[in-house]
């Protein structure tokens, strides 16, 4: 496939991505269409790492943006692999030129423990 241009682009959390395929898979489905080998690997990709609902980690993002220090990419980064501990937290921020205070690494736990539940 060649692309020519990229008209936007938005940043998806692998549980919105999942949603999206399940549409697609649907669509072709009812066409009577058949699944390609890619399409499936990535539907079953998805599917073993979403964590939670596409409507739930799009709020974590948006939650999370409202928090200081925090970039979009990091924000999708975190609702698809919703860290439970400080560490893990700390090693999606590994590569900013800026660490996180214990308060700021617990309010972010916090808003992902509840989009877990």
């Amino acid at each position: 496939m060649i692309v020519k241009n990229i008209l936007s682009e938005e940043l998806l959390t692998i549980s919105e991505v999942r949603e999206m395929l399940n549409e697609i898979m649907e669509e072709r489905l009812n066409k009577g269409d058949e699944l390609r080998y890619e399409l499936r690997k990535a539907i079953n990709h998805a599917e073993m790492f979403s964590r939670m609902s596409a409507q739930k980690s799009r709020e974590l993002v948006n939650k999370l943006m409202e928090l200081e220090k925090m970039k979009p990419e990091i924000a999708v980064r975190i609702a698809d692999i919703a860290p439970q501990t400080r560490d893990e937290l700390r090693t999606l921020y590994a590569k900013e030129r800026y660490t996180l205070s214990e308060s700021e690494l617990d309010s972010i736990l916090d808003l992902v423990s509840e989009a877990l539940e």
